[in-house]
């Protein structure tokens, strides 16, 4: 392997999340060495996620190590295929992102392997059998690869190149990465935000101070706008409930299992020790979900002083005296008898794939019923078309009425808006030679690099699929 010291160049090339919100993945060239900044799963129509997901643009045996942001699926999930292509390096990530990695990513092999098993059964024939992209045994390797680096203790992952993970606020464990490089005998600082947090928001620490560095890549998913208070959240949280179960029915909460969920799980459980919603049963239809809370108490350390305190007195924070893990699929579908109002969580978080999809099934025609949504829905997606009121979905090859009540609550998403982007990244204007922003719709990624432009950063672009920066 040569030296980043034996060529000039520092090239980074944004191969994923480039003008949309999924499949995070920048490829880093320094002097003769590649490293990659996440390596996640793109999330959309069926056949394009295959054909995005299955090949890369690049030789994965030629990467020396990854770097990871944080344990979500869209910046994480297409390691195991990575491994599985050929790349034997190093993935370094912070302790609890590590944690949460082998019960996300065994969790999404088990979901590819059982939709090869599905679209096999059913395939026409003559046509060739499907394969998963990959399956439990490349997790393993994968975990196997993983290196844990606590926040804020530089470490030096290549001859010439450093790197520090700083507290992002988003995700328990999730990281900015600060790369210090060498190359041609010149000194360089690459700065990535992954998944930026938003300030006040429970349990999770706000984010720490974004490293400088000459070149900063940034997340835009909710650039130019604006999210409720987080105050606001329990008070729609609490109307949303409440007018459910007065009703009689049901309502359906499609939720990333890591992240999400807890932070719902935390607001219920607020509600109804406050006596400000009557006890209701609450189902976590999600194995993976059960796992991740489990991870949750083994890191006290990324939680904020508040969250830390609570702990101390309530160790039912994330409410198991009122919660039912739900594990199998029996169980699952015995929910369906259930008919006294409820809260059912469920994965997955934009309605592609997972339990929610059984439960939509059987309740989005009741108008009884509420679908609460609470977190970004990719274009294409089923969230998407509900979020946009779509008279009727097709919900498992089967097109149904939408006659549930549809509520939106964006203000739970645990990434940064216009003024958290703009609180955190005005403090570099004139430290930074270039912004490059990524993970956006592009009229959101468009908003924030105007409003970087007036704040007096000289040179911020939205990059293409492929598009590179050199820095000299």
């Amino acid at each position: 392997m040569a030296t980043p010291s034996s060529a000039p160049a520092l090239r980074v090339t944004f191969q994923g999340a480039a003008r949309t919100v999924t499949g995070s993945m920048h490829l880093v060239e320094a002097g003769g060495v590649k490293l990659l900044l996440d390596c996640g799963l793109f999330q959309g129509r069926r056949a394009e996620e295959r054909a995005r997901n299955c090949c890369f643009p690049f030789d994965p045996r030629a990467i020396d190590v990854v770097v990871l942001s944080h344990a979500h699926i869209d910046h994480s999930g297409n390691l195991p295929n990575l491994v599985r292509q050929g790349f034997s390096g190093p993935i370094y990530c912070t302790p609890a992102t590590l944690d949460l990695l082998s019960v996300m990513l065994t969790d999404s092999a088990k979901i590819q392997e059982e939709d090869a098993a599905y679209l096999n059964r059913h395939r026409e024939p003559g046509e060739p059998p499907i394969e998963p992209l990959y399956e439990r045994r490349d997790v393993f390797r994968t975990i196997k690869l993983a290196c844990a680096i606590p926040y804020d203790r530089p470490h030096d992952i290549l001859p010439g190149i450093q790197a520090r993970f700083v507290d992002a606020g988003h995700l328990l464990g999730s990281a900015m990465v600060a790369l210090h490089l060498e190359v041609g005998g010149k000194e360089h600082a690459i700065t990535f935000t992954g998944d930026l947090g938003r300030r006040g928001l429970p349990i999770l620490r706000d984010p720490a101070p974004i490293p400088p560095g000459e070149l900063l890549i940034s997340e835009s998913t909710y650039g130019g706008h604006t999210h409720p208070p987080a105050d606001s959240l329990v008070d729609g949280l609490e109307q949303v409930v409440r007018r459910t179960a007065e009703r009689g029915g049901k309502v359906l909460v499609p939720a990333f299992s890591v992240g999400r969920t807890q932070t719902v799980l935390y607001y219920l459980h607020q509600l109804m020790s406050a006596g400000r919603l009557a006890p209701l049963p609450i189902f976590v239809d999600s194995p993976l979900a059960s796992a991740a809370t489990e991870v949750f108490r083994l890191h006290p350390e990324c939680f904020d002083d508040e969250t830390a305190v609570l702990l101390q007195d309530d160790p039912d924070l994330f409410g198991q005296k009122r919660v039912h893990y739900i594990q199998s699929v029996e169980e699952s579908k015995r929910l369906n008898a259930v008919r006294e109002p409820c809260v059912i969580i469920a994965a997955s978080g934009m309605c592609e794939s997972g339990r929610i999809l059984h439960h939509l099934k059987h309740n989005i025609e009741d108008p009884r019923a509420t679908v609460l949504i609470i977190g970004f829905q990719a274009p294409e997606t089923l969230g998407r078309r509900l979020v946009e009121r779509r008279p009727q979905v097709r919900i498992l090859n089967k097109m149904l009425q939408v006659r549930a009540e549809v509520a939106v609550m964006n203000g739970f998403s645990s990434h940064a808006d216009q003024q958290d982007f703009l609180s955190f990244l005005a403090p570099l204007a004139g430290q930074v030679r270039a912004v490059r922003l990524v993970h956006g719709e592009i009229d959101r990624a468009q908003a924030l690099a105007d409003s970087l432009r007036a704040a007096g950063f000289p040179d911020v672009q939205i990059p293409e699929p492929g598009d590179s920066f050199t820095l000299e």
